[in-house]
Formats: C-alpha cells, sequence, structure tokens
C-alpha cells in the first residue's frame, strides 16, 4: 500500500510538470504579457484546482498515521481519482491550444511593432481618394482668422493645455523647430497655436514676422502657397509656390502657423506635392513652422523636432471645470457641472458649446433636452468650430479610413462600448470585421478613437453619441461581443473565489459598462440573444452583488421577458438570482417564485444549478424570514446534492449555512465544527473565498466562547485571502471587517471598532449597497451607545431604522429596538427599557441567540425589573434556565 501511494504521488509529480511545461508554452515562449482568452483561463482555473487537490492527497500520505489512513483510504481514493482526471483534461487541452494561442499572441507583437513603427516613422501615402465627398465639408469655409491683414485673437480662455505650452516654447528654445500639433477635432488644437502665437516670449522672438495661415479652404500645395503669398505681400500668380520660399529664404526670421493642414494633406493624390513643398519651406533655417492637423499622423518630407508632442488628450477635469464656469460665468453646483461636462468627455469644443447653451438655459435644461436631442444639441452652428456634428464628419470622412473598409463598423460597435476594447479583447471576440488591427489603427491614425493608459481603444462621448445617431451597430458585431463577455461572466461563475479570480474579476470590472449596454440590447422580447442575455444578466448581477457594486438594474427587466414557453433550467437560474439579491428589492413574490422553481427541479439534470439555489434559499429563510427549519432542510437538501456530484464549492456552501443555523440557534461549538470542516474542503479546491467565509465564522464562534486574541487572528488570515480571489472592498471583505469590530467593541476597543465602521459605512454606499450600508449604520450606532452622546446615537438610529425596514430583514429591526432599548436605558426610562427588551427577546427567542443574549445581558443589569411586571412572573426561572444553556456568555446578575 505504501509503495502504490508512492507510485501515485510519483506519476502524479510527473503529469503535473508535463502540463506545466503546456502552460508554460503559452505564458513564457510567446515573451508577451497578452490576455489569454476565456476558454484558457477556464482551463487554467481547473489546473489551479486540481494542484490543490495534488497537494491534499500527497499531504495525506506524509500524515504518518496508517491508522488515519485506513479509515480515509475511501476519501483518498477519490481524491486521487479527482487528481488524475483534471491532469489529463489539462494535457489534452493544452496540448491542442498551445499552438493557435502561440499564434494569437504573435500577431499581437506584430501589430505593437507596427504601431510603433508608425509613432516613430513616417506614414506612407493611401490610395484612394476622397476628396469630392470632402468638399463639401471644406469648400466655402469661412472663419474670423481667414483675414491676411491681422492675427487671429489670443484664446481668452485657456485652461488645462499649460503642459503642452511649456513643452511647445521648450522647443523654441532649442533653435528653430518643426512642430505638427496633433489630435482629434475639437480637441484644441487651434487655440493652442494661437497661444504659442500671442506667448510673449514668441512675440518677443519674431515681433510682426509671425503668420497664421488657415488652410480650410485650400485643396492643393499652389493653393496653400497662394494663402501664404497673400499673407506676405506677394502679388497673385498661377504658381506661387518658389516665390514664398524665397521670399522666406531672403526675409528675417519668422514663425508660419499653418492651421488646419489635414484639408490639403488628407486627399492621397495631392498628397506628395503638399509634403513637397512642406519640405521645401522647412528647409529654410530661419523659419520656425508649427502645423495643426486631426489625426495622429505628420506628413512625411520634414525632419520635425524631438521629441514630438504627443497627440491632445481630453482636458483634466479641474481645467474642465474651470473652462465651463469661466464661460458660463459660474454660479453652479458642482455637481451639475460634473453631470454636463459627462456628456463632452472634456473634449474643448463640445465643452465649449455647451457651456455657451448652458450661459443661456440652464445645466437642467441643457441635461434634459441632451436626453432627446443629443450631440444635435450643439450642432447649430455654420463651421466645424462652431458645429460638434460637423467637426466629427469631417473625421469621418477621412481617405485613412478608406484603407479599412470596416473601420467604421469598429467604430460603431465602439459607440456602446464606453470602457474600450483591448487588443486581446478585439482578436477573441471573433468579430467579422476583416484585418481587425488595421480597423483599429485608421480609427487611432484620425484619432476618431484613442488608446487610454491601460492599452484599451476608446471613443469620446461626443463621438460614440453621433456614431449612436448616424449609424448604430447591428447585431453582427454585437453577437459575437455577447458570446465573448458569456464566456467571461461564465468563468467568474464557475471559479469564483479561487487564485485566478483576480484576472477575471478585472476583466468583468474593465467591462463593466460594455456587458450592460450590450446585455441591454438582447433584452427585448423575440431578440435572438435574449436568452443568453438573460443568463449573462443573472451572472452580472452576481457579480455586482459580491463585489460591492449592490444589485444590477437589468436583473428587474427579466421577469416579463422570460421565454413562453418557460426553459425551465433558465427560469430557476432566473429565480436564484432575484432571491440572491432579495435584499435590494423586498419579498413580495418570494413564494410564488420558490414554488415556481421547485416545480422545475425534474426537468433539468444541473446539479450546480440546483445546489447554489438550495444554498441562496437557505440563506434566505435564515435572514430574512427567521426560519429556522426550512432553512435546515434546504442546507440539507443542497449538501446531500454536491455530495453526490462531487462538487467541493456547493459542499462548503452548505457547510458555511449548517454553521450560521447553529449560530442563530446558540450552538457556538457546533458552528464552529461546519466552520472548520468548510475551510478544509476549501482549502482543498484552493477556493479562497470560502476559506475565508468560514475563517469568518470560527472567530465570530471564538467571540463567543471569549477567545478574542485567537479569533482576531482568524479574522486577519480571512481579511489576507480576500486580495487572492479578486475582491477587495466587496460583501465578503466588508463583513471579516466588520466581524473584527465586533470582536474589538467585545474588548472594549471602541475607538478602534468606531473606525472600521465607518470605514464599511463609507465604502458600501447607500445607493449601491442599501442592505450592508443599514448594517454598518446599526453596528455603528451600537458602539456609539458607549462613546457618543445620545443626540448623535437616536439620530443615526433613526436612520438605521427607517433602512432596515427596507431591506427585508426583520432581524435588523430587532436590533434597532433592542439598542433603542438600551438608549433609553441609559437615560433613565427603567420601565420602558425594560419592556422593548422583553419585546424583543421573545421575537428574536429561537430564530437568533446573538439577540436574545444581548438582551438577557442588558435585563440582568436592572434591578427588580420583575416586580414591576406582574405578569412576567415567571421569567426569572425561564432566564436561569436560558442562561445555563449559554453560561459560556451569560453573565446574570445575583439577584436572578
Amino acid at each position: 500500500m505504501v509503495k502504490q501511494n508512492k507510485s501515485d504521488c510519483a506519476e502524479l509529480m510527473e503529469q503535473t510538470n508535463e502540463l506545466i511545461n503546456a502552460i508554460i508554452l503559452v505564458y513564457i515562449k510567446s515573451d508577451t504579457g497578452a490576455e489569454l482568452s476565456p476558454s484558457v483561463l477556464m482551463e487554467i482555473s481547473k489546473f489551479t484546482e486540481t494542484l490543490h487537490k495534488i497537494h491534499a492527497f500527497v499531504e495525506a500520505q506524509q500524515s504518518g498515521s496508517k491508522v488515519k489512513m485506513l479509515f480515509r483510504q475511501g476519501e483518498m481514493t477519490t481524491l486521487l481519482k479527482d487528481c488524475k482526471a483534471g491532469l489529463q483534461q489539462g494535457l489534452d487541452f493544452f496540448h491542442i491550444k498551445t499552438y493557435s494561442v502561440v499564434s494569437d499572441i504573435k500577431e499581437l507583437q506584430e501589430n505593437a511593432r507596427r504601431q510603433q513603427d508608425e509613432v516613430l516613422g513616417l506614414i506612407e501615402t493611401f490610395s484612394d481618394t476622397a476628396s469630392a465627398e470632402m468638399g463639401i465639408f471644406y469648400a466655402g469655409s469661412y472663419t474670423s482668422s481667414t483675414s491676411i491683414s491681422m492675427l487671429p485673437s489670443e484664446p481668452k480662455i485657456f485652461h488645462g493645455r499649460e503642459a503642452e505650452l511649456s513643452e511647445l516654447l521648450g522647443l523654441f528654445q532649442q533653435g528653430t523647430p518643426r512642430i505638427a500639433i496633433l489630435g482629434a477635432g475639437g480637441m484644441g488644437k487651434t487655440s493652442l497655436a494661437k497661444a504659442v502665437l500671442h506667448h510673449s516670449e514668441i512675440t518677443a522672438r519674431y515681433g510682426q514676422h509671425r503668420l497664421f495661415v488657415t488652410a480650410d479652404s485650400v485643396t492643393n500645395a499652389v493653393e496653400l502657397a497662394a494663402q501664404i503669398g497673400a499673407h506676405v505681400g506677394l502679388k497673385p500668380a498661377a504658381d506661387l509656390t518658389q516665390p514664398v520660399i524665397q521670399h522666406l529664404s531672403a526675409g528675417p526670421p519668422c514663425l508660419l502657423i499653418l492651421d488646419n493642414l489635414e484639408t490639403v494633406w488628407e486627399p492621397s493624390e495631392f498628397r506628395k506635392e503638399l509634403e513637397n513643398f512642406l519640405s521645401l519651406v522647412t528647409q529654410v533655417v530661419h523659419v520656425a513652422v508649427v502645423i495643426t492637423m486631426r489625426g495622429a499622423e505628420r506628413p512625411s518630407n520634414v525632419a520635425w523636432t524631438r521629441p514630438f508632442l504627443p497627440p491632445l488628450k481630453p482636458l483634466s477635469q479641474i481645467a474642465a471645470q474651470q473652462v465651463f464656469l469661466d464661460i458660463t460665468d459660474g454660479g453652479y453646483e458642482i455637481e451639475e457641472v460634473n453631470s454636463v461636462l459627462n456628456l463632452t468627455d472634456n473634449m474643448p469644443l463640445a465643452i465649449n458649446l455647451l457651456a455657451h447653451l448652458v450661459e443661456t438655459e440652464s445645466c437642467s435644461t441643457v441635461l434634459s433636452r441632451w436626453e432627446h436631442e443629443r450631440t444635435s444639441l450643439i450642432s447649430d452652428g455654420y463651421d466645424r468650430r462652431s458645429n460638434l456634428d460637423l467637426s466629427i464628419s469631417v473625421s469621418l470622412s477621412s481617405p485613412r479610413l478608406k484603407s479599412s473598409p470596416h473601420a467604421l463598423d469598429l467604430l460603431s460597435l465602439l459607440s456602446i462600448l464606453p470602457d474600450g476594447l483591448s487588443d486581446a479583447e478585439l482578436l477573441q471576440s471573433n468579430l467579422p470585421l476583416n484585418g481587425i488591427l488595421g480597423c483599429k489603427n485608421a480609427l487611432l491614425r484620425t484619432t476618431l478613437a484613442y488608446s487610454d493608459e491601460h492599452k484599451r481603444l476608446k471613443v469620446l462621448v461626443p463621438i460614440r453619441e453621433y456614431m449612436q445617431k448616424i449609424r448604430p451597430p447591428g447585431d453582427i458585431t454585437i453577437h459575437p461581443m455577447l458570446k465573448y463577455f458569456q464566456q467571461v461572466l461564465e468563468l467568474y461563475m464557475a471559479y469564483a473565489g479561487n487564485q485566478n479570480s483576480p484576472e477575471v474579476v478585472a476583466r468583468v470590472t474593465s467591462n463593466y459598462s460594455n456587458i450592460q449596454n450590450v446585455i441591454r440590447n438582447g433584452l427585448h422580447p423575440g431578440h435572438p440573444d435574449l436568452v443568453d442575455s438573460i443568463y449573462c444578466a443573472c451572472h452580472l448581477n452576481s457579480f455586482t452583488t459580491a463585489s460591492g457594486r449592490g444589485k444590477n438594474t437589468l436583473i428587474d427587466r427579466i421577469s416579463d421577458l422570460l421565454p413562453r414557453p418557460c426553459n425551465p433550467q433558465l427560469e430557476v437560474h432566473f429565480i436564484a438570482e432575484f432571491f440572491n439579491s432579495i435584499k435590494y428589492h423586498g419579498t413580495s413574490n418570494a413564494d410564488r417564485l420558490h414554488l415556481e422553481a421547485l416545480q422545475h427541479f425534474d426537468k433539468f439534470e444541473d446539479a450546480d444549478l440546483k445546489c447554489r439555489y438550495y444554498d441562496i434559499l437557505a440563506r434566505y429563510y435564515l435572514e430574512h424570514k427567521n426560519d429556522i427549519p426550512t432553512a435546515t432542510d434546504l442546507c440539507e437538501s443542497g449538501l446531500a446534492l454536491a455530495v453526490s456530484a462531487g462538487n467541493v464549492r456547493r459542499q462548503c456552501d452548505a457547510l458555511d449555512h449548517f454553521a450560521w443555523i447553529k449560530w442563530y440557534m446558540g450552538d457556538h461549538h457546533a458552528a464552529r465544527q461546519y466552520a472548520f470542516e468548510a475551510q478544509r474542503l476549501a482549502r482543498t479546491s484552493g477556493d479562497s473565498s470560502r476559506e475565508a467565509q468560514a475563517l469568518r465564522m470560527e472567530a465570530m464562534c471564538l467571540t463567543v466562547l471569549g477567545d478574542y486574541q485567537k479569533a482576531l487572528d482568524l479574522c486577519a488570515r480571512a481579511q489576507n485571502l480576500v486580495p487572492l480571489c479578486g475582491i477587495v472592498g466587496g460583501d465578503l471583505d466588508h463583513c471579516i471587517r466588520s466581524s473584527e469590530a465586533e470582536i474589538r467593541k467585545f474588548k472594549s476597543e471602541y475607538v478602534q471598532a468606531q473606525t472600521i465602521q465607518k470605514q464599511i459605512l463609507e465604502d458600501a454606499s447607500l445607493q449601491r449597497e442599501p442592505y450592508m450600508h443599514a448594517i454598518a449604520l446599526l453596528n455603528l450606532t451600537e458602539i456609539d451607545l458607549f462613546i457618543t452622546s445620545p443626540d448623535v446615537v437616536r439620530t443615526n438610529l433613526k436612520v438605521a431604522r427607517s433602512l432596515c425596514s427596507t431591506t427585508a430583514a426583520l432581524r435588523l429591526v430587532n436590533w434597532c429596538d433592542a439598542i433603542e432599548a438600551d438608549l433609553i436605558l441609559s437615560e433613565g426610562g427603567t420601565v420602558a427599557a425594560k419592556r422593548l427588551f422583553i419585546k424583543c427577546f421573545l421575537e428574536s427567542l429561537g430564530s437568533e441567540s446573538e439577540l436574545s443574549l444581548w438582551c438577557l445581558e442588558r435585563l440582568g443589569n436592572v434591578n427588580r425589573w420583575a416586580s414591576d411586571h406582574p405578569s412576567t412572573s415567571t421569567w426569572p426561572v425561564l432566564l436561569l434556565a436560558y442562561s445555563v444553556k449559554y453560561r459560556d456568555r451569560l453573565r446574570i446578575n445575583q439577584a436572578l
């Protein structure tokens, strides 16, 4: 038997090494940090779970107790079988998938190199002209700065570009620069150029020899030369190209600013001619040249001064607020201002137009009109500097988009994806767009999209709104995104809590708004993606409730959309999620939905879903109905099914709820045993979340039993596991910290306990987590009884009671009554306090021992209370019997 165990261990080690090498081919051989697909992450999560089982098996062989091994032989045989099956599944998957994964990574590498070449190199010319199409935007364009008799005025309101202005002036200090100011339409390129033009250092250096030439209405290099010639006073001629160069060469040092140069540079048939002319101009050593252009590309044949000025980004929030308030002359609450700025993504042109509109109307009126008119609200101007839609349409007409026929389809899809997409997501979502990375590059080159600090491809709000109006995305691109997000959410549901969770949680978090919009698209009667959208909405709701975001509003739309005839598995899935978030929406339909779910159980075979349903319903009957017998029956059903299905995660859930049942009944020793067994199983499967839950439960038991230091140690261990789950700041995190505060309170460390509860109250916002917010406020009120004035306690208690009354948890209302009784007692209201304590005791008797004990402790400190209530002459006997049962906690006065 010993030899066989050694042989099994050696075989497991050999297969583990082989599988790790297969995974290394994906991670190391590629030499990249690319995101892996959901299917690969799923297999890695399974392998992680298998590794923990292998560790448990090997550790058991080294225990040294043959008797113990004999009694656990059946358990070890099952564990060994699971280990071998898990390793074989991983080997089968990674030997097949390695090649395709590495191929995807190589494509990402090639894309990265291509982007670097585009940034550092000079962009070659592209075919396919669009000059005729663009003519409708450029012909007849007029601006106040087209006059050749004067320079354009200096910007009167100029915030948020101080760093760029300083960088530009620094380039002038190095010599005679050639600078390109790039960026999206409406990003403030012209304003920055004017700020340079009028800066004191520039006026001192060039005096009257500053030229500001707009290229809005020119179509080729000859017309641009004619514009420059008119500004320097040359006589009109058929071609002033050479005369302009000669004049600049013979003249004094000067600054030449060419505004909106993309107008003449965009058409490919005239581009080379323009670049040759520009090259001649920049070769005049004493002429400084500054151009402004839409996009992220600079014309070739010019030795642009380094370092390049990066394309302009939106303004910072503070700068955007300053611009808005300067235009509107203030007088608005900052919350109102931010609400308007949210519509602009801090794009300067959009800020300017909306601020002027607010100046004549109001923030509330503009916000209301935006709901109906969108970008049309600020698109009544006569040119692209006063008309947002026109400005965006100019960018959309760029011939640079012609090289990627599906670029506009990608832009259309991004219009409903406010979180943007990473390169890996672009590839893994299987969008039906040829040359997807080429489409991305086309959008970046025209700055219709941008890459944020996390290298996610995003689109600004005004452009997103415009695209949804003129070219909304179709199901042909939305459907693949839904399937991709469904894979990610299913991965989260399957392995939430294990040590691969942080990566999955991060992926859901980075796509949270994207996922909501894609699901919302499919939540319509008769939509072909309705069923998948409902599943995704349920998964997303599970994620939001666990991660501290509260209930997802999409869940409220599902009950009226369930397809008929009913899909039994889908309906049970929805009902389970309804009960999972019941603390957010009440229990009015709870009993009816429970009966419907039970009627469907025989119609499908999903054991994991059934176990989850039993677990969620047990929590509901325990916490919201105070029905311990029903909760116990549900836990027994769930545990039996989980054991028969070999589902360790669901076994942990059932054991955790058995522990809670024993806790409410006051049997803290039994509760601790259930919690200890749940910890053991969670460690076997590498489930950090469930191990942390069980550690917290054991800590609470030890608190009741008086071992405060060990309880704090267990809380610390549980807290250390939370980051491994990727859910810092979520419901589990708050519960563990709340338990620590409770222990501190029992140790009379009231200030420390108060600090913890205040932090939880701040983290668990009233809007997102009303249930946890109510609990934190209630706990804080209880602590304040010891260290704060009665008026403060009474005020907080009133708010807490109001919240508890709306969170569908009767037990919280009872706690409000108990704390109020304590407050009354502290102010000398003995009779009223006794009555309220007795009421709380009776209502919690048999359903929540913690509250029962709490009330008894308070009653035990009240002298001669029985004589005030002749009808309660049996109370001393009842209290003494209760105190014997819970003698490890109660401290009843000798008077009883």
